[in-house]
């Protein structure tokens, strides 16, 4: 990467000490990106109101639907932005520049006097991660020996559930939102590191420097992609519409505690599930085969949606539970997927296609996210309003039934 770089060795056909080092960073830049992702959403009553002082719950929402879902807008730009920048200076380069970018604005918005100036950090918060989960999956495809490739990858996508998780840890043990976007000074710090410490891909570098050739183009496969696209971002729609107001539902349920703990634990829970489920993706996937288990899942989130959003006045047990049931099933279908888009296109055009799938579905995550608070008050509270956008799963079910592609 530079010339003071550590010299360590790196093999194609073993792991050796510079492969862990690459997977330790890579994990640490997804784990602090769930982190960073979640960490608002689990602060954002206290932040809205902190920000605007008495104001009534139709501003509140508003204030937060926007708040939200800017940092989705910077997600996805970023995802499109950054592959464009790896492909230019490297992959070791960006990602160091990506987990530096969002460190640094998740902690300025620990700063932030006005809730304007906190929608301008969010989208670049989102810039920065959208582009680590890009540049660190491509890196370490590139860069790691292919007898173990597919483990460690799917590993690495566990990160992002461990970071959520640990959203809702830093939002139990540190109350004052200002003190808990502090933890941004740990992907700032890691992204400092590695620019001393990754070394650029060998793979990246003969790509580069070699003459262009002719290959298939995205067009050639317009139904693949249009098919990916919904699929992807029907799951990643509804998911991130949870995730972002499932505390602040939370809060709406409660009417005898200031919500803390139970906004926490809500988030600890669907970290700790989509932990466990992207863990068992890949056996689910061996067992129903990897099409048929995304049915599955679809048809469960919405299935839970129902069950929790329209069934629950109160927080207990039985919420809990159904929480639980819910982030498996998001962790199983993010293990799934991340096995099933790409092989739906050739080599030549598989990134490309697959950024492409993987990130505009996050242009309109971005607006569902804004109108689940937007429409709180028409649609007759928080659990109506998630249940009516949890119905971009049945979207997502009726577009794997019409894909007759399948990976295994």
């Amino acid at each position: 990467m530079s010339a003071s770089s550590p010299e360590l060795s790196i093999s194609e056909e073993k792991v050796d000490a510079y492969h862990w080092l690459l997977f330790t960073i890579c994990f640490l830049g997804n784990v602090l990106g769930g982190t960073a992702s979640t960490l608002m959403s689990v602060y954002l009553p206290v932040v809205v109101r902190d920000l605007l002082g008495q104001v009534d719950n139709a501003r509140l929402n508003d204030v937060g639907a926007y708040i939200n879902s800017l940092y989705f807008v910077g997600w996805a730009i970023g995802g499109f932005v950054w592959g464009m920048i790896g492909d230019r200076i490297g992959r070791a380069k960006s990602l160091a520049l990506a987990v530096s970018m969002y460190g640094l604005f998740t902690m300025l918005k620990g700063f932030a006097p006005s809730w304007e100036i906190i929608l301008f950090f969010q989208f670049f918060c989102g810039f920065g991660v959208g582009g680590v989960l890009v540049i660190n999956t491509t890196l370490l495809s590139e860069a790691w020996p292919e007898k173990s490739r597919a483990v460690f990858i799917g590993l690495l996508s566990i990160g992002f559930p461990v970071g959520i998780f640990s959203s809702g840890a830093v939002n139990y043990f540190v109350s004052g939102w200002r003190q808990g976007f502090m933890v941004g000074i740990l992907p700032l710090t890691l992204g400092i590191i590695s620019f001393w410490l990754l070394r650029e891909s060998q793979k990246w570098k003969v790509s580069f420097t070699a003459p262009k050739g002719s290959k298939s183009t995205v067009r050639m496969h317009q139904t693949d992609l249009l098919n990916g696209s919904v699929i992807f971002g029907s799951m990643l729609i509804g998911l991130w519409a949870i995730f972002s107001w499932v505390p602040t539902w939370v809060q709406s349920l409660l009417t005898t505690s200031d919500g803390q703990d139970e906004r926490g634990l809500s988030m600890m829970l669907l970290g700790a599930g989509g932990l466990s489920g992207g863990f068992m993706s890949g056996w689910v996937s061996n067992a129903l085969g990897t099409r048929k288990a995304m049915l599955v899942c679809f048809s469960g989130c919405f299935i839970l949606s129902f069950l929790l959003f329209k069934m629950n006045t109160t927080f207990g047990a039985i919420t809990i539970i159904e929480l639980v049931f819910l982030a498996l099933m998001f962790g199983i279908s993010q293990g799934l997927l991340s096995v099933y888009i790409p092989l739906l296109f050739p080599v030549s055009i598989r990134a490309t296609a697959t950024g492409f799938c993987f990130n505009v579905g996050r242009f309109f995550t971005a607006a569902a996210v804004f109108f689940v608070g937007a429409w709180v008050t028409v649609l007759g509270g928080y659990g109506n309003s998630l249940f009516t956008f949890s119905a971009v799963f049945l979207i997502g079910f009726l577009f794997l039934l019409r894909s007759n592609k399948t990976t295994n």
